[in-house]
């Protein structure tokens, strides 16, 4: 039954004159296929620098800040300037160490982000740097996001010369991270727990399961 609708809806189209001038599908008009990417907690992070502030009270200007793009879970560090070695700093000793090596990495084409120092590590830890273009700025949305929001819990927190935004930044982050999101059915910290555990767990059955071999 349903190939003869089919075939009829096709002889139909076919005799169509409107159609067959004005129905033509072309190249340009199809929506691309893109394949689904299945993701996890810590997959896919997107990287952002919020700033320039006024100078803090130790000599910070910016914030280098991480978001992972499933939980909405936020880290930031606050830094002098704007550069690959705070980039690589917050892989190497926070992203790497506490939530493992995500899949994808986004980021804005600044030379800060695109440079041969960063690359290189991606690369060593097969880690896949996609970069946000003026003409997709959805890509990095979810970045521009948590900086306002970051922002906002900042002004409301800072003394009246603002010098101690950098000391300010973990309370910040905390009261942030208390937030529950759309996509989250608990607190983003639960959601960091549990991450933690799955690793601690895998380690484990990991180590057990070499010992054993050694023994054999």
């Amino acid at each position: 039954m349903v190939a003869y609708l089919f075939k009829d809806a096709a002889s139909y189209i076919a005799k169509c004159d409107p159609c067959q001038r004005k129905g033509g599908i072309t190249k340009r008009d199809e929506m691309p296929l893109n394949p689904i990417l299945e993701v996890e907690i810590f997959d896919v992070w997107g990287i952002d620098f919020m700033g320039p502030f006024k100078p803090s009270s130790n000599g910070h200007n910016y914030i280098l800040v991480a978001v992972d793009y499933v939980s909405k879970w936020i880290e930031a560090i606050p830094c002098p300037a704007c550069d690959a070695k705070v980039v690589i700093k917050l892989f190497r000793t926070i992203i790497f160490p506490r939530y493992g090596i995500p899949r994808v990495v986004i980021s804005d084409g600044g030379s800060h982000f695109i440079n041969k120092v960063f690359e290189k590590l991606m690369k060593s830890y097969g880690v896949k740097h996609k970069v946000a273009t003026p003409y997709h700025p959805q890509t990095s949305g979810q970045v521009e996001v948590s900086n306002r929001q970051i922002k906002a819990i900042l002004e409301k927190t800072v003394s009246f010369t603002r010098k101690d935004w950098s000391t300010r930044l973990d309370e910040a982050l905390w009261a942030y991270r208390q937030l529950t999101k759309p996509p989250l059915e608990g607190l983003l910290s639960t959601c960091y727990m549990e991450r933690i555990a799955t690793y601690l767990w895998r380690s484990n059955i990991q180590g057990f399961m070499g010992s054993k071999d050694a023994e054999l």
